[in-house]
């Protein structure tokens, strides 16, 4: 009864376009706008998740098949689309979440795992989200890739550990170095405080975004380190 009283009182909105919602609506994204998405489809690189050219007979792509990343696989839901070519709607809510501090943004772009590859209930043991530096958890107030893992988890039945990987070294944004420069910049950034919640267990790391990739490869570092048996990564949208 509450929540009809206060839709009758401020009525949804979609949080991505800003249509109207039904008055009985408890969702925060519009369905054309859950439809529009971009997903990465096949033939993709069995490693990373990195489109490749479909005349490619080679299942791994050219970064994954020089050196393998630490992680085993990688998979993105969507398409992170920003420039000329226009933005997309998960793009706009991202930046808006990260840098508008808008943590009520949370639960719509959680309504997109919804699009999320086909994932076994019992694959995996733990989900871990990417962590933030504590001086960044300060100013920001909330950790993203936390709230995206914790509607995963729940979707999964699976637990969520947000404790174990910490990241001990603050860096420098990532957003306009290449390749080579985003390894460097996350080397020894990451560490596992707890190494027997993650030993023999089975894992997917959770974050927002990906682009190179090196983030995920750095984290999944320390934590096969501390003994994971396996480690999948999953984002919200990958930088194509």
């Amino acid at each position: 009864m509450l929540h009809y009283l206060l839709n009758f009182l401020y009525p949804p909105r979609c949080a991505a376009c800003g249509a109207g919602l039904p008055i009985d609506s408890r969702r925060r994204v519009c369905a054309p706008c859950l439809g529009a998405i971009e997903p990465l489809r096949p033939p993709l690189c069995l490693i990373c998740g990195a489109p490749l050219a479909a005349a490619d007979e080679d299942e791994r792509c050219g970064h994954c098949h020089a050196a393998l990343p630490a992680f085993d696989s990688a998979r993105a839901i969507t398409r992170y689309r920003s420039g000329a070519d226009g933005t997309s709607a998960v793009a706009t809510l991202l930046r808006r979440h990260k840098y508008g501090l808008d943590q009520s943004l949370g639960r719509a772009l959680a309504e997109y795992l919804e699009a999320v590859p086909a994932l076994g209930a019992e694959a995996y043991d733990v989900v871990i989200p990417v962590p933030l530096h504590r001086s960044r958890l300060r100013w920001r107030g909330f950790n993203q890739a936390a709230l995206l893992g914790a509607a995963l988890a729940r979707r999964l039945d699976c637990s969520l550990d947000v404790a174990t990987l910490a990241r001990v070294r603050s860096t420098a944004s990532q957003t306009t170095r290449d390749r080579a420069q985003r390894t460097r910049n996350v080397r020894d950034a990451f560490a596992v405080r707890r190494p027997s919640r993650v030993a023999g267990r089975r894992v997917l790391l959770v974050d927002d975004v990906m682009t190179t990739g090196a983030t995920a490869d750095e984290c999944a570092r320390v934590l096969r380190a501390a003994g994971a048996r396996r480690i999948d990564v999953l984002t919200l949208a990958r930088v194509l």
